[in-house]
């Protein structure tokens, strides 16, 4: 039986599940920015005043590189690059995106970047793992033919033409799903038990190792075959993800080895004490103020 895209109906309200993967893996991940960030001193609110900003970039970066990707259909069907009943996202355009908002963010606030980026990374591999769950109510996505017992079924409207006598497919959504909350749980891990040795941004960095490896290892023809007929997006026989993937790791290895090797002082992960809420004022006085949210870049 097929999974129907739509949660629920409410007079001319329509609900996807799509929609409500990505909020909730967004709140998630804000819900888990605060906690680590409150254990380091921060005022927790801090987290939940970006997540909008970050929402949005996200999702309009994800989009954009989405549509690039697929230039051959949305050049011919322009209506529908942008609209309420939109799927398909391309993650490194909604990273992009996110990051720039919260760079943006940190510079209105006085909020050292990379120390947040900290914060961020490991709820946002978990809510990636979320919405990825959105392309099996939208069958999409897919793998290749499969008789492996867990394979799913894919109605004939959603089946890619070269696999229309297709029954069953590889579950490419939940297989990337489960490496993603592989690697967030790792992230998490890191970001609460290391601290000798350690650099602001370097969780993040590490996101930014663990994630291509997965995408690189999604990426191939029994998983994606859509991606391998897609010839504007090819290069040198490979998935343009596949080769952002392979440039991204190089990147970021190359970032985390020379960090450790030439940093400043200043770039010492520092752990503080957990944020309290101020003292409340005795009538007549003014409590202090609460400079949690300013630590400078």
């Amino acid at each position: 039986m097929a999974p129907n895209p739509v949660l629920f109906r409410l007079g001319p309200l329509t609900v996807y599940w799509y929609g409500v993967l990505i909020v909730s893996g967004a709140m998630l991940a804000a819900q888990i920015a605060s906690w680590l960030s409150r254990r380091n001193g921060h005022n927790p609110e801090i987290a939940w005043n970006m997540l909008l900003a970050l929402l949005v970039a996200g999702i309009l970066g994800g989009r954009i590189y989405h549509i690039l990707s697929s230039w051959d259909y949305y050049r011919l069907h322009p209506g529908e690059m942008f609209g309420i009943q939109m799927s398909g996202f391309g993650i490194y355009g909604s990273v992009i995106g996110g990051l720039l908002a919260l760079w943006i963010f940190c510079r209105i606030n006085k909020l050292r970047f990379l120390e947040w980026t900290d914060y961020v990374a490991p709820g946002l591999l978990l809510a990636q793992a979320i919405g990825r769950m959105g392309n099996y109510f939208n069958s999409e996505l897919y793998g290749t033919c499969t008789d492996l017992p867990w394979g799913v079924y894919i109605p004939p409207a959603n089946r890619l033409e070269w696999l229309a006598d297709c029954e069953r497919f590889h579950p490419t959504f939940f297989y990337e799903a489960g490496l993603n909350l592989i690697g967030a749980l790792i992230l998490l891990l890191l970001a609460i038990r290391w601290r000798k040795g350690r650099l602001w941004g370097d969780i993040f960095f590490l996101y930014g190792l663990i994630y291509p490896v997965v995408r690189f290892y999604i990426e191939q023809e029994t998983f994606r075959p859509d991606a391998y007929r897609m010839a504007n997006w090819m290069v040198a026989g490979l998935p343009m993800a596949r080769l952002i993937s392979i440039v991204a790791f190089a990147f970021f290895a190359a970032l985390l080895a020379v960090r450790h090797r030439l940093h400043r002082p200043g770039m010492v992960y520092l752990p503080n004490e957990p944020w309290q809420p101020p003292e409340p004022a005795l009538p007549g006085e003014e409590g202090p103020p609460d400079t949690s949210s300013t630590d400078g870049d």
